[in-house]
């Protein structure tokens, strides 16, 4: 789809009342999971580096792989460089060709959020304006890992008050408040058996209050319900990270015991880039059940 932007099909989406899926990498299994499952099945998709998985992975290195899906299928597949904490990593993804960038200071006080966002917004736009920036309200824990307990410190949960005024004070095109999620998974939810919760009516009341495209962090372990009554609600860009690294994982695990003299990459790896893919497809399904059933035509 050349020449279509991440704002047409963000504001596409949120028209049709469906999600668009965001999914983090930091090797070209994953990536290739993804961009290949979205392809499949007609819809757009955003991957995600975190400021960890660029450092893994390299700046420019992972904008010219998802460049390079983008150009060979005209598929719309786009790049963020998600969870980052200067102003520095922010003008270096958008030096580096980024779709979007996540600014993320939400530990700090509203105040000095809402200055360093702004600051951020204003440099990142210089560059090129048509980079959209996110910002955060409401700490919702740090890690895509499987943890023990629920992370401490978490924020109480973003009011439509506090919401407003972020966006207007701040310039941003996204907003990831917090409605309930957290990073990573409980070790309970890693069987399916627990999941997490959202609350779906302030995030009517938020997306309400504000008018901008909503992201959901912190979406692995979400029920599908509450997904989809998300999404209604007003979410527009939906992340998913643990879920995908657990089942890369596991795949691996499954197919190093099989075979454990095996030491070709592309023997082994194929169970990972299957179980990536089934993770992806059904979150796919599930961000596409809007009232204009699919966001395939953005």
């Amino acid at each position: 789809m050349p020449g279509l932007n991440l704002r047409t099909v963000l504001q596409n989406a949120k028209a049709a009342r469906v999600a668009i899926g965001h999914f983090n990498f930091s090797e070209v299994v994953v990536l290739k999971a993804v961009a290949t499952t979205a392809r499949q099945t007609h819809v757009p998709v955003i991957m995600g580096v975190s400021e960890g998985e660029r450092e893994f992975i390299g700046v420019r290195q992972a904008a010219a792989l998802v460049k390079s899906f983008r150009d060979e299928h005209g598929q719309a597949i786009f790049l963020n460089a998600d969870h980052t904490h200067s102003l520095e990593k922010a003008l270096e993804a958008a030096n580096a060709g980024f779709d979007m960038i996540v600014f993320d200071v939400s530990t700090l006080p509203f105040e000095e959020n809402v200055r360093l966002t702004r600051e951020t917004v204003e440099a990142v736009k210089s560059v090129n304006p048509e980079i959209l920036v996110e910002g955060e309200i409401g700490y919702i824990g740090a890690s895509s890992s499987i943890h023990d307990a629920v992370p401490k410190d978490m924020s109480p949960l973003t009011t439509p008050e506090e919401a407003k005024q972020f966006v207007e004070a701040t310039g941003i095109d996204v907003l990831a408040p917090a409605v309930g999620t957290m990073h990573g998974l409980l070790k309970s939810m890693t069987t399916g058996q627990e999941h997490k919760h959202i609350d779906v009516e302030r995030i009517g009341e938020i997306a309400a209050a504000t008018g901008t495209f909503l992201t959901l962090h912190g979406g692995s372990g979400t029920g599908v319900a509450d997904i989809v009554a998300g999404i209604r609600a007003g979410l527009t860009v939906i992340h998913i990270n643990t879920e995908i690294r657990l089942a890369w994982r596991r795949a691996l695990d499954d197919a190093l015991a099989k075979d454990p003299d095996e030491v070709a990459p592309y023997h082994i790896f194929p169970e990972a880039y299957e179980a990536v893919s089934a993770v992806v497809k059904s979150r796919l399904e599930s961000y596409s059940q809007g009232d204009r059933g699919s966001a395939a035509g953005v």
